[in-house]
C-alpha cells in the first residue's frame, strides 16, 4: 500500500518528467528544421513558410537567438489567445468542441474539490476509524486518514458525505445542462453558417433490392425520379474497389522506394543495389531502380485491368448508392423518412462528409452487418473479461510483494527506501499503462470488421468500447485486485460475515492507486503529447531518406488528428474517478484538476498548430459524451451507497436512493430536448439554407459540383474526365423536368409515372381501388 511518501515520489518524479518534457519541446520548437513537426498545420494550410536566417550554415539548423529561448513557456498563453469561433474557423466544430470536454472538467471539479476540501477532508481526517477495529487487519496509507474510511461505522458524520453527495450531484447536472445547450447551438449554428458541402445535399441508400431487368444505377435513378420526382439529382453506385485500393497502395508503397534509391543514386553516383526475397534479407541482387521501375510498370497495368474489371463487372457494383439532391430540404425529407413499405429495404441515411467516408466497409453486404456485430459483442465482451486476468498479474508483479515472489534475490534492493517507494508509488501505474498500449488498435479493427462505413462513427463505436473496458478492466479490475487479491490472506482469517466491510473499506484505499495512475497517464502523458517525439523521428527519417517533392514533404510532416477514440475514453476515466472519489477520498480530486487544466492547454495548442482533422462530423460525438459523464455520475452514487452500507449507516442510505433516479430522470430529459439536434437536420434550417443559396447563388452548378463528390478515390479521376458534354445537357435537363422517367423493366412494376420507353403506366403499382376500375 502506497504511502504518501511514495505519492510525494510518483509526484515528484512525474513533475520533473512533465518539466523535462516541456523543455524539450519549447527548445526543439525553436529550431529551424522542425518547424514542420511542430507547425505542420499552417503549412498545410499555405499560411506559413521555413524560417530564413541569414549568415551561417548552422542557422538553418539551430536557432542562435538566444533571447527566444528565455520565454520558453509562451507557447502556453498562445494557446489560449484564440478565440472560440476563430478557432472553430480555423480548426472546425469537432476540435473545438472537443476541447470543451476538457474546460466541463474544470468546471465540474473545482468547486466540489473546493467544497469536498472544506468540508469532507476535515470531517474523514478527524475521526479515528483507522485507528484498530475490525478493519485493523487492512493494510492503509496515512492517505486514507482523509478518506470516508476514516469515519467510525454508524457515525452521524456521513450526513455530511450525504449532503455533498447531492450537491456533486445538482452541480455536475446543471454543468453538464448548460453544455449540452451550449453544444447543441453551436452545432445548429455550424451547420446553418457552414459552407456548402456534398454530405448536405446526399444520402445513403443501403440493402438495394435486386431486379433481372435493371442494373443498380438504373434501379436508382429510377427509383429516386419516381418516389422524389422534384429534387433528385444525380448518384453515384458503390463499388467493390476494396482490390484495387491495395493494389494502389502497394504502387505507392513502391514508388516511395523508388524515390529512395533514386536520390542514394543521385548522392552517392552509385547504382544501388536490393535482395528480391523477404525484406531485401535474401535472394538475387538486383538493380534497385529497374527493378522498381520494372514493378511499377506491371503494377499499373494490373491497376487498369482491375480497373476496367470493377467498371465493368455488375458483380462489383453493391447494391448501395450515395443519392444527392437538389436541395438540401430535400436530402433532409429523404434522410429522414421510410421509402417503402418494407422498411428492411431502400434504407436511407445522411452520407457521411466524403473525407470521413470508410471506403473498404462500403463494400461488405449489408445483410452480414447483424452477423459482423454479434460476433464482435461476443468477442469484446471475452477480450474485456479474459483481459482482467493478465492485468491482476501484471499488477501483481508491480508490487513489492510481487518483485519478493517472483525475485527473492531483489530482496536486499527493493528494500532501499527509494526504491521501495519508487515501486510502491510509480510502478503499478506505469505497469498498467503499458499493459494497455495495444488495446486502441484492436479495438479499432474490430469497429471495422463490424461495417460502419465512416471514420467517425468507427471511432465512436472504439471509444465507446474502451470506455467500457476502462470500466471493466482498469476501475473494476483494479478495485477487486486490490481489495480480493493483495487481501487475500486477511479473508480467509476472519468471519464471512466481515467480507462486505473489508472490502467496502478497501474500495477508497485503493485511491493510492488511481492518483500514481493519473500522474504516470495523465501528467507525464500529456506533456510526452507535446513533444511529439514519435512525429519527430518519423518526419526526419522520410524526409531523409523518401522526400522529393513538396506533396511528399507534406504527407511526411501530417500529424494526423485527435485521435477520438483514443482521447475521450481516457478523458472519461477520469470523470469517472473523480465524481467516484469527491465523497469518498477527496485526495484524489487535485490530481485530477492538474490533469484536465494541462490538458486543455496543450491540446488547444496541438489543435491549432499540429492536428489536420481529417473529417468534420459538426460535433455528432457530443450525445456519447453526456451520457458516459451520467453513467460516471450514478455509479458514483451507487458507491457510496454501498460504502454506507458497509459502514451500517443503514437509516441514511434510503437518502442517496434518490439520487440515482432523479439523475436517470435528467438524462433522458436531456436526450429529448437536445439530442435531435444531433441525429436529425431539421427541415426549416435546410430551407432557410437554400433560399438564401438560390438567392446569392443562382447560376451554381450543382451537379457538377456533386457529381464527383463520392466517387471511390482509387479510379475518381478517371470518372470524372468520363463525364461527358451530352450528360451536362441530360442533366440539366432532369434539373428542370423529371416527369417522364425511362426504365428498362419488361414487367413495368411500380413505375406509376409515364416512361420514356412504353409511354404508359404500369397498372400493377397503383393502389388496389384504382386499379380495379377502368379509365372514364
Amino acid at each position: 500500500m502506497a504511502t504518501l511518501e511514495d505519492i510525494g515520489l510518483a509526484a515528484a518524479i512525474n513533475i520533473l518528467s512533465a518539466f523535462i518534457f516541456f523543455v524539450a519541446f519549447a527548445i526543439l520548437r525553436l529550431q529551424p528544421f522542425n518547424d514542420r513537426v511542430y507547425f505542420p498545420k499552417w503549412y498545410l494550410k499555405g499560411l506559413r513558410t521555413d524560417p530564413v536566417h541569414g549568415g551561417a550554415l548552422v542557422r538553418k539548423f539551430v536557432n542562435l537567438d538566444w533571447r527566444s529561448y528565455l520565454g520558453f513557456l509562451n507557447w502556453m498563453p498562445n494557446a489560449l489567445k484564440m478565440p472560440e469561433p476563430e478557432l472553430i474557423e480555423h480548426a472546425g466544430l469537432d476540435s473545438a468542441v472537443y476541447l470543451r470536454i476538457y474546460l466541463i472538467g474544470l468546471k465540474i471539479f473545482i468547486p466540489i474539490a473546493f467544497l469536498a476540501w472544506a468540508v469532507l477532508v476535515p470531517v474523514n481526517y478527524t475521526s479515528t476509524g483507522l485507528e484498530g477495529g475490525k478493519i485493523s487487519n487492512l493494510t492503509s496509507s496515512d492517505i486514507d486518514k482523509l478518506s470516508i474510511s476514516n469515519v467510525h461505522s454508524k457515525s452521524q458524520r456521513f450526513w455530511g458525505h450525504i449532503i455533498m453527495a447531492y450537491g456533486f450531484t445538482f452541480w455536475t447536472c446543471y454543468v453538464l445542462l448548460r453544455e449540452y445547450e451550449k453544444v447543441a447551438l453551436m452545432r445548429l449554428h455550424f451547420l446553418a453558417t457552414d459552407k456548402r458541402r456534398p454530405d448536405q445535399f446526399s444520402v445513403l441508400v443501403r440493402n438495394i433490392p435486386p431486379d433481372p431487368d435493371e442494373s443498380v444505377s438504373e434501379l436508382v435513378e429510377h427509383f429516386f425520379l419516381v418516389n422524389h420526382p422534384d429534387n433528385y439529382l444525380t448518384h453515384q453506385v458503390v463499388y467493390n474497389a476494396n482490390k484495387l485500393a491495395k493494389l494502389v497502395k502497394k504502387k505507392k508503397k513502391l514508388q516511395n522506394w523508388l524515390v529512395y534509391y533514386q536520390n542514394k543514386f543521385e548522392r552517392t553516383s552509385k547504382k544501388p543495389e536490393m535482395k528480391t526475397g523477404f525484406l531485401g534479407l535474401w535472394g538475387k541482387k538486383v538493380d534497385a531502380i529497374k527493378h522498381h521501375t520494372d514493378e511499377i510498370e506491371k503494377l499499373s497495368n494490373e491497376i487498369a485491368e482491375e480497373r476496367k474489371k470493377v467498371t465493368k463487372d455488375p458483380k462489383s457494383i453493391m447494391p448501395a448508392a450515395f443519392v444527392s439532391f437538389k436541395s438540401r430540404w430535400g436530402a433532409a425529407v429523404c434522410a429522414q423518412t421510410q421509402q417503402t413499405r418494407n422498411p428492411t429495404l431502400w434504407l436511407t441515411e445522411w452520407a457521411p462528409e466524403p473525407r470521413d467516408v470508410f471506403w473498404p466497409n462500403l463494400a461488405i453486404p449489408y445483410v452480414s452487418l447483424t452477423i459482423r456485430r454479434l460476433i464482435i459483442a461476443v468477442a469484446f465482451f471475452f477480450l474485456t473479461f479474459f483481459f482482467m486476468i493478465p492485468i491482476a498479474f501484471v499488477q501483481s508483479l508491480a508490487s513489492i510483494e510481487g518483485i519478493q515472489k517472483a525475485a527473492p534475490w531483489l530482496k536486499g534492493l527493493i528494500n532501499i527506501p527509494f526504491i521501495k517507494s519508487f515501486i510502491q508509488g510509480f510502478l503499478p501505474g506505469i505497469a498498467l499503462k503499458l499493459f494497455l498500449i495495444f488495446l486502441p488498435t484492436i479495438l479499432m479493427m474490430m469497429s471495422k470488421f463490424e461495417g460502419f462505413i465512416s471514420i467517425s462513427s468507427l471511432e465512436r463505436r472504439s471509444a465507446s468500447r474502451y470506455y467500457l473496458f476502462n470500466f471493466v478492466n482498469v476501475f473494476l479490475g483494479s478495485i477487486l485486485t486490490g481489495s480480493a487479491f493483495e487481501q487475500l490472506d486477511s479473508f480467509i482469517h476472519q468471519p464471512a460475515n466481515q467480507y462486505p466491510i473489508t472490502i467496502g473499506s478497501a474500495i477508497p484505499m485503493k485511491a493510492t492507486f488511481f492518483i500514481t495512475y493519473i500522474m504516470v497517464d495523465g501528467w507525464a502523458g500529456i506533456a510526452a503529447e507535446i513533444l511529439m517525439l514519435k512525429p519527430l523521428i518519423i518526419y526526419h527519417l522520410k524526409n531523409f531518406l523518401l522526400v522529393k517533392t513538396e506533396k511528399d514533404r507534406e504527407e511526411a510532416m501530417d500529424a494526423g488528428s485527435i485521435g477520438f477514440n483514443t482521447g475521450e475514453p481516457r478523458i472519461q476515466l477520469y470523470f469517472l474517478l473523480g465524481l467516484v472519489y469527491a465523497a469518498v477520498t477527496p485526495a484524489v480530486l487535485p490530481f485530477i484538476i492538474i490533469f484536465f487544466g494541462l490538458a486543455y492547454v496543450v491540446f488547444r495548442h496541438q489543435i491549432i498548430n499540429v492536428y489536420n482533422q481529417e473529417y468534420e462530423s459538426g460535433a455528432a460525438f457530443w450525445p456519447d459524451v453526456h451520457f458516459r459523464v451520467v453513467i460516471a455520475l450514478i455509479i458514483s452514487q451507487f458507491v457510496l451507497l454501498g460504502l454506507l452500507s458497509t459502514k451500517k449507516a443503514a437509516s441514511s442510505t434510503p437518502f442517496l436512493i434518490v439520487l440515482p433516479i432523479l439523475t436517470i430522470w435528467f438524462h433522458r430529459y436531456c436526450k429529448g430536448r437536445f439530442e435531435p439536434a444531433f441525429v436529425k437536420y431539421p427541415l426549416q434550417e435546410a430551407m432557410m439554407k437554400d433560399t438564401l443559396e438560390r438567392a446569392t447563388e443562382p447560376n451554381l452548378n450543382l451537379k457538377s459540383y456533386l457529381q464527383p463528390a463520392y466517387v471511390h478515390p482509387v479510379f475518381k479521376a478517371s470518372i470524372e474526365n468520363d463525364i461527358s458534354d451530352d450528360e451536362e445537357t441530360i442533366s440539366e435537363k432532369w434539373e428542370t423536368e423529371s416527369t417522364l422517367v425511362p426504365t428498362k423493366r419488361h414487367s413495368r412494376r411500380n413505375t406509376p409515372l409515364p416512361s420514356k420507353i412504353s409511354g404508359r403506366s404500369s397498372p400493377s403499382s397503383l393502389p388496389d381501388g384504382i386499379r380495379n376500375h377502368p379509365e372514364p
